[in-house]
Parts: C-alpha cells; structure tokens; sequence
C-alpha cells in the first residue's frame, strides 16, 4: 500500500509480524550484510522501514504477512512517540465511535464529514480536541472498521497499545474481571468503576459510570464502553481528591485500584465525609478505595474491590477493618492466588441487622469456586459452607488484630472426609497415569525436515472452506436456559459452564467446528447444543474439503509459534496451513486429535497430583496421614 511507505518497525514488530523470536532478528542482522539498515530510533531501540523489511524478508524465503491491523498499529507507532502514543489511539477510537454511529457518512463525505464528529462523539471525555488530520490515516481505519468492524477494529488497537506499554499499564485479568461482575451486579443496574484504568471492569455493563485520573485510559474506557452500545459516563480525574462523579450513587461498584499509594490525599482529605469507618492512615490508601466506593453505592448496593493480600492484616489499617465487620459492610475477602491481589465483597448498610458471618475462600486453585459460595452466602450468611470456603464469626475476628487473611481461616477437614477426598484423589491419579501409556501417537521421524505447500486461514476463508463465526457483542454469560462455552472451557477442555438467554444473534457451536481464544488455546468440538462465548472465534469448515482436525493442529502449532515475549495475542487469519489432498489431512488429522487427547489427559494427571500433593501435604501435617515404611 501506498500508506506503508513512512512507516517503521522496531526488532520486536519484525519478530512479532514474522512469527519469529526477537533472537532470530538479531541473528539477521548480524549475520546478513544486506538486511535493511536503521532509519531511526536510537542504538538500543532502532527502527526500520516496513517496505524495507518486508521486501528483504521475501527475498529471502521469510513469512511475511502484514495484516490491515498491523498496518494501521505500526502507522500509529510511527506517527508520535511512545508518550503520545495513546492519545492518538484515542482519538482514532473516537472517529471509529463516529463511524459506528454515522456509518455511511464517511463513504459519502469523506473528510467534510468530519465537521460532525465533535456533536456524535459529544460524550466522550475532551471530545472537541479528538479531530485527527491525517487522511491517509483516516483512510486506514476507515479500511479496518470495514473490514472487522468498528469494535473490533479498537479492540485490536487497544491490545497492541497494552502490550507496547505493558510494563506502564496495569489491566485486570479478564477472568477476574467477570467474576467481580457477575459477584456484584446484575442485568440493567448502573456499575461504577471510580478507577477504571483502560475500562476492563465496565466491558461487562449496559450502564456505567467511570472516572479515570490518566485522561488518554479516560478516553480509550469511553470508546471501548460505548462502541458495545452501552450507556456511559466516563471522566477524567482523581477520585478520591476530586471526585467527578459525587452527585451519582451506582447500584453496584466493581474497582481494581493502584496500590501502595502514600500520595493519595491523606492531608487534604481528614475531614472528608466518606471516612465512614475511620480516617484512612496514610500508608493504607487501599482503605480509602474501599470507603469511597461505600459511599458511591446506593443503600443495598454491592461492592467488588481488588486488594493487596496484606491489606488484610495490616496493623495500621485493623481499627478500620473492624469497623467495616461491625458494622456488615464487609461480607466477604476471597484470596486469588500466591502472590496476587485478595478480592474484597462489601455491601453498604442499609438499616438491616448486620451479619454474624465473614465469608472466606480461597480461590487460588480454582475461581469457579467462588461464585456458588458468595450465592450460598447471600441466601444463608450462618449456612455450613465446604470446600475451600467458610463462614468465621465475626466476634472471633475482633482481636487485637483483626487479621482477615482467608488462608489464616481455612477450613480443617474432618476425618471422613480427608479419608474420602485422599483416597479419591490418589484412585483417579493413579488411573490417569496409567491411561498415559496408551495416549501418545505413532509419529515417524524423517531424515530432513519437509516443506509444505501453504496458505493462510484468511485464503481458505475466501475461498469457502472455512467461514468464521464470533459470539454477538455485549453477550451475558452470567444466566440463562441455554448452556454457553467460555473460553475458560475452551482452554481446560472442559463441558460449556456459561449460561444466557436465547437470542437470533447467537451462534451455536456444532460437532466439527473449531474454536480458538484469544491466548490461542483450539479446540475441536465434538458435541453441539451450546452458544459461542465471547472472546472466542469459531472455524466452521467444509467437511468435503478440509478436515477440521487438520486445521485444529495447525492452529495450534500457530500459537506456538506465533506467541512470544513481545506479543501475548494471536492473529489466527495470518496462520499457515499446509494445501494437501484431503487424505493426507485426514491422517495428519488423526495424530493431532491424539495429541489433543494427551494434553487433555496429561491436564488432568497434573491436576489431580496438585490435589494429591496438597491433601498429603494437609494431612502429614494435621495429623490424618503418616509416613509408612512401604507406601500407601
């Protein structure tokens, strides 16, 4: 294209574009005298020309492909410097919001439509700076909304612009983020996120209220928020010492706040009346998050709360602590996993007898666990609860030390079912390891390694052997009559765990079709009946022409290839798949399907030992278990 000729590379674009390692990169520049020489950067960081690149890399024999993704990424990179970067993906996500909204009138008017475009896009934070006069630019975009569509499209900007500065941006786990969603808010209600960061916790709400103190994540949360159709209200600035949202009360508030923060406001704010529960000391900003979330939750309303796991025995912080448990605002502390944030379920008191019960669970093997202890929890605050969660007595917490750490609390099983759960876990471990022996397939060994004929999945898409399909946008997965696939199911190879309501837009998985994540986990689906989720991209093939397991290995060896350090994501479209007589992909298919069931079976053996070892481990030390001199 035309629009390429300006546009530079850096080592990690090269090695992202070609599928390769950035070693790889330096090994070509070391090695070949004509690879393309620096046109800026700096000696540590230098950038090449796109054109250059590409045409040595054909040259000599290299995959190269670039998208119209990466051509509109790497004509942003090049355009501003790192600093800026993001402002200029926001103000491209805010003509892609004015494409969404006015979808003919670019093709009609070009660029006199743009006199428009601060009135369409009015509710976007700083909506009458976003003009962008770059047309060739503009043209690009255009090109890409066409082709994925405008959501789409800023998607895919908004992962590049997290992956470049990942080291600067902090973005909640997206598994996470739908748990605190679906723990605390419900289909229609108002969400609030008063530290919304790129707006992760808000993709999941038909109404919200944001504020961001960064304005370019003020600015990309309102374009990713309202390209899904959602009513919202995003703005800039800091919470807690100017609060722009004071007039609002949300029916629920979900937030992943900065941590360690000791210039929070501590001398500004003593007075404030938020301090419900106490004055914030300074070194515990995380404690004044909780409290001004309280305090922006209607009378009932429920509050999810990311916080550092120390947080929850913290000295300076225990005279607060004890006020949110005396008073019933905090229901519920769930420990995530070693080393990461604790997660904080709070409810603003409404004149309703507080609970007796604190609910504790440790989530850090497995989040599923979760959700059906908080329901059971809500149903029932004295109910008996298993597992890896359990109600403790408030009145017991209320020590000297107020300490609310979940694995302080866990539950000690009693005989029986220590000898049930150990003997269960050590049957079936010893099963699956034995079905090991049987998994592997048999592979021949060639002398020299054989070169393929190929094309990309995007060729066999326009040629109709494949035709891909995506879940609608803004798609609940929280209830329902109709079982949906997550990705979370996709990646475990586990039965479809989602749940939504009927709906024309949905797409419906069928035996043969092939679904990918976007982490690039495949898999083949041998039992329809079930809805695509989101996040999920399905591959349904022409039996007669290309066999579905064929395709699902070569997908999967794409991922191998294609993930490394400079890029977590995927772009299966640009994966290669080998032209061969349906025959020939049939036997291929084979292995692959057998390989598929090995990672399943090695999946599973792996986590019945983790389970096997914990409970050994639980029980040497509690005395269930002892060592014998000749095994169990």
């Amino acid at each position: 294209m035309e629009e390429s000729q300006d546009i530079t590379v850096n080592a990690g674009d090269i090695a992202r574009l070609a599928a390769v390692g950035r070693a790889a990169v330096s090994n070509w520049r070391r090695r070949h005298d004509d690879f393309p020489q620096p046109v800026g950067g700096t000696t540590s960081s230098p950038l090449f020309s796109l054109p250059e690149v590409a045409a040595w890399l054909r040259r000599n024999g290299k995959t190269f492909e670039v998208s119209l993704g990466d051509l509109v990424w790497q004509r942003l990179r090049t355009s501003v410097d790192d600093l800026r970067l993001g402002d200029l993906v926001g103000r491209v996500g805010a003509f892609l919001l004015f494409l969404h909204r006015e979808p003919g009138i670019w093709r009609e008017r070009g660029r006199r439509s743009l006199t428009r475009m601060a009135e369409v896009t009015a509710d976007l934070p700083g909506s009458p700076e976003l003009r962008l006069d770059d047309t060739a630019l503009l043209r690009l975009v255009a090109e890409l909304a066409a082709e994925r569509g405008p959501l789409r499209a800023f998607e895919f900007l908004c992962e590049r612009y997290v992956e470049a500065h990942s080291r600067r941006l902090s973005v909640t786990r997206d598994d996470v983020a739908a748990l605190m969603h679906r723990l605390v808010c419900q289909d229609g209600e108002t969400v609030l996120d008063p530290a919304c960061g790129v707006g992760t916790l808000l993709l999941h709400a038909k109404s919200s209220l944001g504020q961001e103190i960064n304005e370019t994540n003020a600015l990309l949360t309102a374009v990713r928020v309202l390209l899904r159709g959602a009513e919202a209200r995003i703005v800039a600035g800091d919470s807690l010492r100017e609060d722009g949202l004071a007039g609002e009360l949300a029916d629920a508030v979900v937030c992943d706040p900065p941590f360690n923060e000791r210039a929070w406001g501590y001398e500004d704010l003593t007075g404030d009346p938020r301090w419900e529960y106490g004055l914030p000391p300074r070194g515990e900003s995380e404690l004044a998050w909780v409290q001004h979330c309280l305090a922006r939750v209607r009378p009932g309303g429920l509050v999810a709360i990311l916080m550092p796991a120390a947080a929850a025995s913290r000295r300076p912080g225990k005279r607060i602590r004890g006020n949110l448990l005396r008073a019933g605002a905090l229901r519920a502390v769930v420990t995530l996993g070693l080393g990461g944030p604790d997660l904080w379920l709070l409810r603003r008191p409404d004149g309703e007898r507080p609970p007796s019960q604190l609910l504790v669970v440790d989530a850090s093997e497995d989040l599923s666990v979760v959700e059906p202890a908080w329901r059971a929890y809500l149903a029932d605050p004295e109910a008996e609860l298993s597992g890896d969660s359990r109600t403790v007595r408030i009145i017991d917490l209320l020590d000297d030390e107020v300490d609310l750490n979940p694995a302080r609390h866990r539950p000690q099983q009693g005989g029986p079912d220590f000898l049930r759960d150990f003997t269960e876990a050590l049957d079936r471990f010893r099963d699956t390891s034995a079905r090991l022996s049987d998994a592997p397939p048999a592979l021949e060994l060639l002398a020299e390694r054989q070169d393929l004929p190929t094309t990309t999945v995007g060729e066999l898409a326009k040629a109709g052997l494949i035709t891909i399909l995506q879940a609608p946008p803004r798609m609940s997965v929280d209830s329902g009559p109709l079982p949906v696939l997550t990705s979370d199911d996709t990646t475990l190879g586990t039965t479809p765990s989602g749940r939504t309501v009927l709906d024309p837009a949905l797409v419906m998985i069928r035996p043969g079709d092939v679904v990918t994540t976007v982490m690039g986990a495949v898999r083949v689906i041998t039992r329809g009946g079930a809805a695509l989720g989101p996040q999920l991209t399905l591959y349904r093939v022409d039996p007669q022409r290309l066999d579905a397991d064929f395709l699902a290995g070569f997908l999967r060896s794409a991922d191998a290839a294609r993930v490394h350090p400079s890029s977590s994501r995927l772009d299966v479209r640009r994966a290669r798949v080998p032209m061969l007589p349906l025959a020939e992909q049939q036997r291929y298919g084979t292995a692959f399907r057998e390989l598929f069931t090995l990672e399943d079976r090695l999946r599973e053996t792996t986590a019945l030992g983790e389970t096997l070892i914990r409970l050994g481990f639980d029980g040497l030390v509690d005395g269930h278990l002892r060592p014998c001199d000749q095994g169990v």
